[in-house]
């Protein structure tokens, strides 16, 4: 077996932005255990032909060449080494590597900017054409138009050329990018010349792209697959749909059978009695089709049954992810706790905490603490998520019920300031708990006369003196009239053990723009990708109570 070694780096002393994206690249592939090349290549995949996007020798290149690499093809192999990595967030990995790619873009282009004076030195010549070999490459992998030159405004943002040459290089790598996008669209979509006579459509609308799509309209046969592999060109992305990932799904499966059948939108039309101008736009928008379409699809294309089951199962976790969404979007804009404690059920028990209000009548929502599976509640999220604030509600609602609070904030917390409130018996502000003191103060509790422990930055507690009480207090608080909630960061709780695990076993809580698509493992619920990566929103949050359904809430500032 051969054994993984590490690859040679390029000799760039005198390209230092270049020599550092470089070594942040070898440093990548050493995180991710020195995957070969080929290893790279084919976690990479293939393209709709069953090309490789990359190949190895390509991977190699990127590596191993002095030469700035095209920035689709480092994209590709950024989020493969950092996922193999195990990179918590491999889309920051990536714009991290971007802005180290245009740094070295910006010094490869001064480097290959040569003043009229220095054109006479032949070493000179050769070290421009040297830098700017990269862009000349790109430029030679053009599809028809190779002449055109892309004449757009950057995008809002980016810095403006600092000269005619720098401009140039940016507007041509921007241009070639997506003519090669338009090139392979147009293939796809080729024998359905609805689909991209639509599609052409909306390429004319860029004055920059009028001839291409002339030209490709008028062609007889189909346009060969472009060579400028891997382009994402986030500039013109759409946003974030939280029932994305469901849609797609839906939509793959559906085009894996539309393929099979050799079905143009066209067909799909005269088969279905579905319009091919509502097929495409769904296709297109990511749009849920009507479920009348699907099952009229299903029975047209004489899908097996379980393919027919499975069709309409995706479609409904489509819908819900959807109707999930439309929930979240409809939730109040900040409400105050006095008007979320008046939306509260009057005839909620003692030990009932007001985490959130939501539902389709704005009902106040919250654990019952004197039941379950384990006296536990969890809060978590990101910085900046409103945690704290979830906690103060908790220990307001609680306050209002009679029942008496320990409060533990080992950082700086709103909870300290609620430290000198009636029915506060006790508030930790260190990193540690003793034993001792914490057992004091729970001796005073009963089922007649319940203590409930409120704690922030949980994660910090983890090892405190006083953990195997904790422990103890999730196992038997029924019994002895305690009952905890603990906020933390939803990535510092999932990698903590000891007597935090336990908290999970209560399989309810409250988690605020989750981030992880594994956060729902804290509160006992799965929650998938519908929920997740979106941009964190201050107070908005996702609530379990046991009942295995996830309820979007907002919490009352």
């Amino acid at each position: 077996m051969a054994v993984a070694q590490p690859w040679r780096r390029p000799e760039l002393a005198d390209q230092p932005d270049l020599k550092k994206l470089n070594d942040e690249l070898h440093d990548l592939r050493l995180d991710a255990g020195l995957p070969s090349a080929r290893i790279i290549r084919d976690r990479i995949g293939t393209d709709a032909q069953e090309y490789w996007i990359v190949n190895h020798q390509a991977v190699l290149d990127i590596f191993q060449k002095p030469d700035l690499p095209q920035w689709g093809r480092l994209e590709l192999v950024v989020s493969v080494l950092a996922e193999g990595a195990r990179r918590n967030d491999v889309s920051r990995e990536v714009d991290r590597f971007k802005d180290l790619w245009k740094q070295a873009f910006r010094e490869t282009v001064r480097q290959a900017a040569v003043s009229p004076a220095d054109a006479t030195a032949s070493a000179g010549d050769d070290e421009a054409n040297a830098a700017a070999a990269p862009f000349e490459e790109q430029r030679k992998q053009d599809t028809p138009n190779t002449n055109e030159r892309a004449t757009a405004e950057p995008p809002a943002g980016t810095e403006p050329p600092a000269d005619d040459d720098q401009a140039a290089a940016q507007f041509n790598y921007a241009g070639e990018s997506l003519k090669s996008l338009i090139m392979n669209a147009a293939q796809e979509l080729w024998d359905d010349k609805d689909a991209l006579r639509v599609f052409l459509g909306v390429v004319r609308r860029s004055e920059q792209f009028v001839k291409l799509a002339d030209a490709l309209e008028t062609m007889e046969v189909r346009p060969a697959n472009a060579t400028y592999y891997g382009v994402k060109s986030k500039e013109f992305e759409m946003a974030y749909s939280p029932a994305r990932h469901e849609l797609v799904t839906l939509h793959r499966f559906l085009n894996q059978h539309r393929l099979k059948k050799k079905w143009s939108f066209t067909d799909m039309e005269n088969q279905t009695g579905i319009s091919s101008d509502s097929w495409i736009r769904w296709y297109t928008r990511d749009e849920l089709p009507e479920r009348e379409a699907v099952v009229a699809f299903s029975h047209v294309a004489r899908l097996m049954l379980e393919d027919h089951v499975l069709l309409l199962g995706l479609w409904d976790a489509a819908r819900d992810a959807l109707e999930a969404q439309e929930r979240a979007a409809a939730l109040p804009s900040p409400i105050s706790f006095d008007e979320a404690w008046m939306m509260r059920d009057p005839a909620t028990p003692r030990l009932w905490a007001l985490a959130g209000v939501g539902g389709d009548g704005l009902t106040a929502y919250g654990p019952d603490l004197g039941s379950g599976t384990a006296p536990a509640f969890v809060i978590a999220g990101p910085a900046g998520s409103g945690r704290s604030t979830a906690l103060v509600n908790t220990v307001r609602s609680l306050l209002a019920t009679g029942t008496r609070l320990v409060l533990a904030a080992p950082r700086p917390s709103p909870l300290r300031e609620l430290a000198d409130l009636d029915g506060v018996m006790a508030c930790f502000v260190q990193d540690d708990i003793k034993h001792d003191e914490l057992e004091e103060t729970l001796s005073k509790a009963s089922t007649e006369n319940p203590v409930v422990i409120v704690m922030d930055d949980a994660e910090v507690l983890a090892e405190c003196d006083a953990s195997r009480l904790l422990k103890s207090l999730l196992q038997h608080g029924f019994d002895e009239g305690a009952a905890l909630i603990l906020g933390g960061d939803e990535d510092k709780l999932w990698r903590s053990f000891h007597w935090l695990d336990s908290a999970k076993k209560a399989h309810r809580g409250l988690l605020l723009s989750p981030q992880k698509w594994d956060a729902g493992n804290l509160i006992g619920i799965s929650t998938g990708k519908s929920i997740i990566g979106s941009a964190v929103t201050p107070g908005r949050g996702w609530l379990h109570l046991g009942d295995g359904k996830l309820l979007a809430v907002t919490v009352p500032q």
